[in-house]
């Protein structure tokens, strides 16, 4: 099944022939084409074409099993794709792999430390590895997360938002342009993803990172990210701007009125509704919003008392509805 994708610029554009991909795009940092990776017989991703624009915040959405963590492994040179290539800054992941990888940074799934060294420890450790980070590197990133005054202490004391807000600080180390973040809030209480959903604002806004946001927690993903692709057993279903592709879906409201069946019923004749779903106290009503003061018009016409009208389009009805359909594909 080919990606669906938004109409305005900034969108990737795929050409009936998939070997010529062309992008509307001003600057295109992370460009997949035909991604693939096959384990035994079973491909657990394939035919991925990505395009994640400098300065996103680009939501990779799908189900658990559906494929995310291997795509990032993928981009971040962690297990060789089957088939396809990964373009980073304008370079082959496969025939320039230190240059593409070089202005990146990123954690996949659940970050490991050593517990019985300090954070502080941890980071130097892992910036030996790419030729040393300067101690003061240590305490900007350590303070970027929260954690400047427990830097000290074992990892194994931190709680688990700490640890997972450690792996960011892990991930933005040698101060990477593009930050791959693969389920940084799996786990987490509400204040936990709260604290990490502002860091990774902080971030893009800020510090003028780009980021990768890789998670199943859809809510989440609504709150920070302009852009997004919805992953679905190995494929992709769709890509480009959230707010375009949830516009573009249709949209429903929740409607309060009394008397209810009623209202039911006025709803049901209106021309613009597409569906009505009658609850114990309200209606959910599947309508354009350009046509809700209409119907609430003609509810006021019919002598109903109408006491609530809100919109529930949400990315996660829009997911399902993606899904779903890829599903009966």
């Amino acid at each position: 099944m080919p990606p669906r994708t938004s109409g305005s610029s900034g969108i990737l554009e795929c050409s009936g022939n998939l070997d010529t991909v062309s992008f509307s795009m001003p600057d295109p940092i992370l460009v997949t084409r035909k991604l693939g990776k096959r384990f035994g017989k079973r491909w657990a991703v394939r035919n991925v074409d990505l395009a994640v624009q400098r300065g996103d915040i680009f939501g990779f959405l799908g189900p658990n099993g559906a494929g995310k963590s291997t795509t990032i492994r993928m981009v971040l040179s962690l297990i060789r794709p089957t088939e396809g290539d990964v373009h980073l800054f304008g370079h082959s992941l496969r025939s320039e792999r230190s240059a593409a990888l070089r202005r990146v940074g990123g954690i996949v799934e659940r970050p490991d430390f050593y517990l019985y060294l300090s954070a502080i420890r941890n980071l130097e450790l892992v910036g030996a590895l790419t030729g040393g980070v300067h101690r003061h590197r240590i305490d900007e990133v350590l303070d970027l997360v929260g954690l400047l005054s427990r830097g000290r202490d074992l990892v194994k004391t931190y709680s688990h938002g700490m640890k997972q807000r450690l792996g960011i600080a892990q991930a933005l180390l040698t101060d990477p342009e593009l930050v791959v973040l693969d389920e940084p809030t799996n786990g987490l209480d509400p204040q936990g993803m709260k604290e990490v959903r502002e860091l990774i604002r902080s971030l893009a806004h800020d510090r003028q990172k780009t980021i990768i946001l890789s998670s199943h927690l859809l809510h989440e993903v609504e709150l920070v990210a302009n852009r997004m692709a919805i992953i679905h057993q190995g494929e992709l279903a769709v890509q480009g701007s959230v707010k375009e592709l949830l516009e573009g879906a249709g949209s429903a409201v929740m409607v309060g009125a009394s008397p209810l069946r009623t209202a039911a019923a006025v709803c049901r004749r209106h021309r613009a509704v597409r569906s009505v779903e009658v609850n114990e106290a309200d209606l959910r009503v599947a309508i354009d919003t350009k046509a809700v003061p209409h119907l609430v018009a003609s509810l006021v016409r019919a002598k109903v008392r109408v006491t609530m009208v809100r919109p529930v389009r949400s990315l996660e009805e829009y997911f399902l509805s993606i899904t779903e359909q890829a599903q009966g594909t």
